[in-house]
């Protein structure tokens, strides 16, 4: 079971004719979770369809199979295709329940739960807001089921959000997707200029690989090699047992793909006790502008670089360029200079990460003949 990252758009807030705005998608062994879903998202998701029937045979990105939208934060540019997808999906007979979640302020939360006005404070792209938009134009009339969920990341509050009456309840704990028993969704608290985070999708461990070797040596049959292979102890002809355990190394780590959407470099919750495999980090800026990504809360290639090493990440992918940034050669090159030892790749749209069970990462570019193998440094 791997983890394959699909990045959709990799522009900032204005899009170009090479870039599209923010929308990602993990695709592992439970289900698909969609991270951010800017303008336009729906189509570029259809396209991605298209792109695998034709370059990548056997490879699927079936609306169905996704379980979770998960946004980063509300500026426009990562939320702004939902609803018109989510009315989409539902005019194609949607069955499928749909997790649907994001960060807002404990101000805002209260609110909700006291049956209260949102403050007005709350920024104008705080999720809040937005979704009780989205009701108002027809999303409380969608027809497969929704659970709306937002929650105050660092206080781990959450609450749920009735679209149609708009009252909140409070949950016990963030809920994950429905039927995901293999990988599970955490939040991790980022800094920006609205209430935001960042989302980890994590691979449960997995047992050590099988000794093909050791049962070649041991003349196991097609059907003793699969009942070790299932964990089964088996007895062979002189009644003595054979361990199942015999064939496995230790149990392999645990693989993970973190999305960071817009932040400042460096988050003040963030450690090295997270270690994703790989992070997916937002570039806005090149360093010469400093000071603005400061000002923004955005950062520059090389305060990706600082955010990969607080958070122990094995992998850094760089996007979210500002059109100042015509190619992305020029933030991988500023990110590498900075890297010691981080293991650094530059994203374009259409790309494709895929990390493997023992978190290799395998970087697949796209080009007008599909998909390309792309040379990954070493990781550390």
């Amino acid at each position: 079971m791997v983890l394959d990252v699909h990045v959709l758009g990799t522009a900032s807030a204005r899009p170009t004719p090479e870039r599209a705005v923010s929308g990602s998608l993990v695709k592992g062994p439970d289900g698909i979770a969609i991270v951010d879903c800017g303008e336009g998202f729906q189509t570029r998701y259809a396209l991605q369809r298209r792109r695998l029937k034709r370059h990548s045979v056997g490879e699927t990105l079936k609306p169905s199979a996704v379980d979770v939208l998960a946004f980063t934060h509300g500026h426009l540019d990562h939320t702004w295709g939902a609803l018109p997808w989510l009315q989409s999906m539902d005019l194609e007979n949607r069955q499928q329940p749909l997790l649907i979640i994001g960060p807002t302020s404990a101000e805002v939360a209260e609110a909700l739960l006291n049956d209260e006005p949102l403050p007005e404070a709350a920024p104008s792209a705080d999720l809040a807001r937005q979704w009780m938009a989205w009701f108002a134009l027809g999303g409380d009339m969608i027809r497969f089921p929704i659970r709306w969920v937002l929650g105050v990341v660092n206080a781990d509050r959450w609450v749920e959000v009735d679209p149609t009456s708009g009252k909140a309840r409070l949950l016990e704990e963030m809920p994950q997707p429905e039927g995901w028993g293999n990988s599970s969704l955490r939040p991790v608290p980022t800094q920006h200029t609205v209430p935001s985070c960042g989302w980890m999708v994590q691979q449960k461990a997995m047992a050590g690989k099988f000794d093909r070797a050791r049962a070649d040596e041991m003349q196991l049959t097609t059907k003793q090699r699969a009942m070790v292979a299932r964990g089964e102890n088996i007895t062979d002809a002189n009644g003595e047992t054979i361990a199942a355990s015999w064939f496995r190394g230790g149990e392999r780590a645990a693989v993970s793909v973190l999305i960071s959407g817009d932040t400042a470099t460096t988050p003040e919750a963030w450690d090295d006790s997270l270690a994703p495999t790989l992070l997916i980090h937002e570039a806005t800026f090149l360093e010469e502008q400093h000071d603005k990504a400061e000002e923004h809360m955005h950062s520059t290639a090389a305060g990706a670089v600082a955010s990969a090493q607080a958070v122990g990440a094995t992998y850094l992918a760089l996007t979210h360029y500002s059109n100042r940034i015509k190619n992305s050669k020029t933030p991988e090159d500023e990110a590498k200079t900075a890297a010691d030892g981080v293991a650094v790749v530059a994203l374009n749209d259409n790309d494709r990460l895929v990390v493997d069970d023992d978190g290799d990462l395998t970087h697949l570019k796209w080009g007008s003949e599909g998909w390309v193998l792309a040379n990954i440094p070493p990781n550390r």
